[in-house]
């Protein structure tokens, strides 16, 4: 299936009316929600699927800007014939309450003073990033969501949105993420706030009247974070000890290797598009998410009425497998619907962002339920009953394939042949074809599931099914090699 663009997106942006309640029992006004959307929705409105977007993510998740030289960040999986399709669903992102790209955060005017909030900003929790998400889905017309999907902690929202409006979501896909942030990952986040906090510029989040910003104190948190983003094997495979633009260490506190390079580097670009003051804010209600009751995640889970596609990362070490094994669990004793997917990956956490072949499929199968047509070979090497055993082993040899449907003058779907067969055939002497096929063949339809065919192929121990139509005439195979890069487990 080719894939393309959705080309050339055009910010959008909507002012609330009302007043924000915010869980610490402040509120906020006149709020606005910068929001980016890609395909159209349909008549029935049952096609949209909302984007939550990471810790620094914003808005703009496909396609272009006029004159950007980078897509959005999700490029990979938004976009005609990918597995947000925009020729199929409605796609929604918007920029978070808190953020620095289009929503009203520190960084806003203050309507009361004239002035950027600062640190006058309340503090927000994902509970109430989520909340003004609910209000700009509602001011789009959109009763119920057909998924929610997200990454890091736009899993977090995710599974805030199951449980803060349980009746408006269908499916929900959260990614490489956790149900409550642990000591460690408070402990990063507190770590990279104090950069900033103690960095002379940042003047009490003050800064904005100023021609200077707590960049240095900005692009520690960024390297703090970023570590761990990525795995030690990925940081190996890139950088490994290599040194950066010289032959030998200088025993000095310059910059010897790759990897100090690299976080530099890091540090430098986020500064430029990044607020420090929305970063503090947006830490602290990564850091305040805890979907438990009185400590139970089965407690706090009990809501939950959506069906849901848990994607862990195998090799992500801030969001555990210990964690995504808890939100199983406690899933499962609620008997929510759920089914849960292992990303094998070297990149760590940031294989949410980088690992398309995976996601796509993942995501697709999830959504739609994949049928066997969109996977299917097409192009199938068959051979008819009268046929000589011969014959059929060279037909294997040359085009590499141990399985051969048997068919008939009409391609009408008779038996198989497998290599296995051949070769009891050739030990026991025998010539031809139609005394060693296999007549009672299993075969599947064009709009069975893949995941319902994957069941079936392991139950049955084969590797092959042929696909017929209504007429019984052959149409293509669905091999488990066509399935085999995806490691899945289904609950």
């Amino acid at each position: 299936m080719k894939t393309k663009s959705v080309g050339i997106v055009k910010p959008l942006a909507v002012t609330l009316s009302e007043e924000i309640q915010l869980e610490s029992g402040k509120s906020i006004d006149n709020v606005t929600i910068a929001y980016e959307t890609y395909g159209k929705l349909n008549k029935e409105k049952n096609n949209a699927i909302l984007v939550c977007h990471a810790l620094t993510g914003d808005a703009h998740a496909a396609g272009w800007h006029e004159g950007d030289s980078k897509p959005g960040w999700w490029e990979i999986i938004i976009g005609p014939g990918k597995a947000l399709d925009s020729e199929k669903y409605f796609i929604i992102c918007s920029n978070v309450l808190g953020g620095c790209k289009g929503t009203t955060g520190p960084a806003s005017i203050n309507p009361e003073t004239g002035k950027e909030y600062g640190i006058d900003f309340p503090v927000i929790t994902l509970k109430d990033i989520v909340n003004v998400e609910k209000k700009l889905i509602d001011l789009l017309g959109i009763e119920k969501l057909l998924a929610v999907i997200g990454g890091s902690m736009g899993g977090m929202q995710t599974l805030q949105w199951t449980l803060s409006y349980p009746e408006m979501v269908k499916k929900a896909i959260p990614i490489a993420t956790t149900a409550r942030s642990s000591p460690q990952q408070i402990a990063f986040n507190e770590v990279g706030r104090q950069a900033i906090i103690k960095d002379p510029f940042w003047q009490n989040g003050e800064y904005y009247q100023t021609d200077k910003a707590p960049e240095a104190g900005l692009a520690v948190a960024r390297m703090i974070a970023h570590i761990t983003y990525l795995s030690d094997e990925s940081m190996y495979l890139k950088f490994g000890r290599d040194l950066q633009d010289k032959d030998e260490v200088t025993y000095d506190f310059t910059t010897d290797f790759q990897v100090e390079s690299y976080l530099h580097h890091q540090g430098k670009t986020f500064v430029k598009r990044f607020d420090a003051n929305s970063y503090l804010y947006i830490t602290k209600a990564i850091d305040l998410f805890d979907l438990s009751e009185n400590g139970s995640l089965i407690d706090g889970f009990k809501p939950i009425k959506s069906k849901i596609e848990y994607i862990n990362v195998d090799s992500d070490w801030l969001y555990t497998n210990e964690q995504a094994e808890e939100i199983l669990r406690a899933m499962q004793a609620n008997g929510i619907e759920i089914s849960y997917s292992e990303i094998k990956s070297n990149y760590g956490h940031d294989a949410f962002l980088l690992e398309g072949g995976q996601l796509n499929y993942l995501i697709s199968r999830f959504l739609q339920d994949n049928i066997v047509e969109d996977l299917m070979n097409t192009e199938v090497m068959t051979i008819t009953e009268d046929a000589k055993i011969k014959k059929a082993a060279k037909i294997m040899m040359d085009h590499y394939v141990t399985h051969l449907p048997v068919v008939t003058e009409d391609n009408k779907l008779i038996g198989i042949i497998t290599a296995w067969d051949l070769s009891k055939a050739i030990a026991q002497g025998g010539e031809e074809l139609k005394d060693v096929m296999t007549e009672d063949v299993k075969f599947c339809k064009k709009d069975e599931t893949i995941r319902t065919i994957a069941g079936r192929m392991k139950d049955d121990d084969i590797s092959c099914l042929p696909v017929i139509d209504d007429n019984d005439e052959l149409i293509g195979v669905i091999t488990t090699d066509l399935i085999s890069h995806l490691f899945t487990n289904t609950v």
